[in-house]
């Protein structure tokens, strides 16, 4: 059962998945292509990029053995249901992380653009200990689990609450994150901001849809720091959005800043459309600060004494998606 592969085994467990990740042998290319060709946004980059992530912040043994020591593990298996997402490659490898450390007996269901690359890591870990095959189950329904983790949009939380609100739960809906610009940022900065916007052609909750400046600011320098991704206009996907989200601003005669593969409007919204980034203009830091930190919309704030540039995708073990402690509920059930 579950409860017999001890902690260290499965701190072991990880480890090797990590180095598995890193090596990065045919079987694992293999994986990545069939992954590709299942979802038209995710590429060989950013798929290497999440997977990179994942093995240097979440599977390095010091780091999980630092994480894990915070929690007192249940003592019993409970039954725990998670709905993934799939809006970026391995989105819902942390919920499956945390499940499997605390030692619950866990059904999945995965998103349909995502399936691919979970399945296969998933897979390793029943290779290497097949006791799991008991624990770790993928379901297309998951009926009588004891509590459930849920992430979606806005509206398909609302069905989340219908079907889950009963039991203990945690439903993730909408988020996104901004950056807070003061004008004195360098080229380097600004270019590692760019990462921010966007890698995973803005589609995750840690990358930035909205920059807040001062009202004095010059775009000129921004706009130009996002050339180094003008490459992303070549994607089909990604250039439709550009051309529609143009095509509507020019008929409504909305005001725009453009270089080849990003669109800037104003816009108080802090979520914006794949190609388009909002700004909107501050006059108080501090108020901007506690407006932001206090709003359930925003996921993370990059700038300077925030997170750095550059880093909004490489969140650690313990920054859990919209502040809520995954693995301190995991373990209270």
């Amino acid at each position: 059962m579950a409860h017999e592969i001890t902690l260290e085994r499965r701190i072991d467990l990880l480890s090797n998945l990590g180095g598995y990740i890193s090596m990065n042998e045919a079987i694992w290319q293999g994986v990545k292509e069939k992954a590709i060709r299942a979802n038209a946004w995710f590429t060989a980059e950013h798929i290497d990029l999440a997977a990179k992530n994942i093995a240097g912040q979440f599977l390095e043994r010091e780091k999980l053995q630092q994480w894990v020591a915070a929690y007192k593990l249940p003592a019993t298996q409970k039954t725990v249901g998670i709905v993934m997402a799939g809006n970026i490659p391995l989105v819902g490898f942390h919920d499956l992380l945390c499940g499997f450390v605390s030692g619950h007996h866990l059904r999945l269901k995965l998103s349909s653009k995502d399936e691919v690359l979970i399945t296969h890591l998933l897979s390793k870990l029943i290779e290497w200990e097949p006791a799991l095959n008991q624990q770790i189950k993928i379901a297309e329904r998951l009926n009588n689990c004891d509590a459930y983790i849920a992430t979606g949009s806005n509206n398909t939380a609302r069905y989340f609450e219908q079907y889950f609100g009963k039991y203990p739960h945690i439903i993730r809906k909408n988020r996104t994150s901004v950056a807070i610009l003061d004008g004195t940022e360098t080229d380097e900065e600004l270019a590692l901001l760019a990462d921010d916007v966007y890698l995973y052609y803005g589609l995750g909750c840690r990358n930035v849809t909205q920059v807040c400046v001062p009202r004095d600011y010059y775009f000129e320098q921004l706009l130009r720091a996002f050339t180094k991704h003008n490459s992303y206009a070549d994607l089909n996907k990604y250039k439709n959005n550009f051309d529609y989200h143009l095509a509507i601003y020019l008929l409504n005669r909305i005001p725009y800043m453009s270089n080849e593969s990003i669109l800037m409007v104003e816009n108080e919204l802090p979520f914006s459309a794949v190609s388009v980034l909002h700004y909107r203009f501050y006059n108080n830091k501090e108020e901007l600060v506690k407006q932001l930190t206090t709003s359930s919309d925003i996921q993370a704030i990059i700038g300077k004494g925030f997170i750095p540039f550059g880093d909004s995708q490489k969140p650690a073990l313990n920054e859990y998606a919209d502040g809520v402690d995954t693995m301190a509920f995991l373990c209270g059930l």
